[in-house]
């Protein structure tokens, strides 16, 4: 099956590096200005599967993104961690006394303050996309201007690295979730899944479902709350579980289905966590 993967950013972005990491290093990619787009390309068939971040180790969850999937009923086919590394990338041929600015995304920029700290010569612009940033340096032929990206951006775009994992802290991974709407899944046996659902507003309410999951021997790795726009302060909960026995899940999945006001499946795959 020939695959067009939907990505936030461009090519050279770290979405573009999971997306060659799980299909392949050729692998044809669609870019995407923003997740609501993204998710656009892939309901029109613009795309067969796209990429998309759900949280951060260090700056957590990307709620929106929770919303986007439940609200398209997109389905997730597996999940990649990808260790965040921030790189200082010019034109080649520049030191870093020629820099006086730097462009980056305002994530990546917070990321790697403390790096900048005592170089007061060098701006810090924000910019909407790391690899964008150094896809126009190169584009442009810019001299004395720096971007902070992933090192596939420096290879891609012809720059050169003038320092490297400058993020203050080392320790930063990105889980991404790969979707489609076909309901198509990497693994033969799943033993990860992701579901949401809703209970009511009774005493103990969510304490039943969760003795439900345990019972069935499933491992709770994330529970991550939306409010229900519709109600005020009413609340769904998207889960993610792991278990040993796929046989285990589907007990949970029958009476899940049966306890919780509303219980859906958002994907069944491979558990890539380490």
């Amino acid at each position: 099956m020939k695959h067009k993967v939907a990505i936030q950013g461009i090519k050279g972005s770290f979405h573009h590096k999971v997306a060659q990491d799980f299909f392949s290093e050729d692998v044809e990619v669609i870019d995407c200005n923003s997740f609501q787009d993204l998710v656009n390309r892939l309901i029109k068939g613009d795309a067969t599967d796209a990429v998309m971040a759900i949280e951060n180790s260090i700056a957590g969850s990307i709620i929106p993104n929770y919303a986007l999937l439940d609200h398209h009923n997109l389905n997730i086919e597996g999940e990649r961690y990808l260790a965040i590394s921030q790189n200082l990338m010019v034109m080649p041929g520049q030191k870093l006394d020629d820099i006086h600015e730097v462009w980056s995304h305002p994530m990546a920029l917070l990321q790697c303050k403390e790096f900048f700290k005592d170089k007061e010569h060098i701006r810090l612009v924000e910019d909407d996309d790391t690899a964008g940033a150094a896809k126009r340096i190169a584009d442009g032929n810019l001299k004395g201007i720096g971007a902070i990206a992933g090192t596939t951006a420096a290879s891609i775009y012809g720059l050169e690295v003038i320092a490297h994992d400058i993020q203050t802290i080392k320790d930063n991974s990105t889980r991404f979730f790969i979707l489609n709407t076909n309901g198509r899944t990497e693994a033969d046996v799943p033993d990860k899944a992701s579901v949401k659902f809703l209970t009511d507003h009774k005493r103990g309410s969510l304490a039943a479902v969760l003795n439900v999951m345990s019972d069935c021997r499933l491992n709770l790795t994330k529970i991550q709350s939306l409010p229900v726009i519709e109600t005020p302060w009413k609340y769904s909960f998207f889960v993610d579980v792991t278990f040993e026995d796929y046989a285990d899940f589907e007990k949970a999945k029958k009476l899940l289905d049966i306890m919780a006001q509303e219980f859906k499946i958002l994907g069944e795959y491979k558990n890539r966590k380490s």
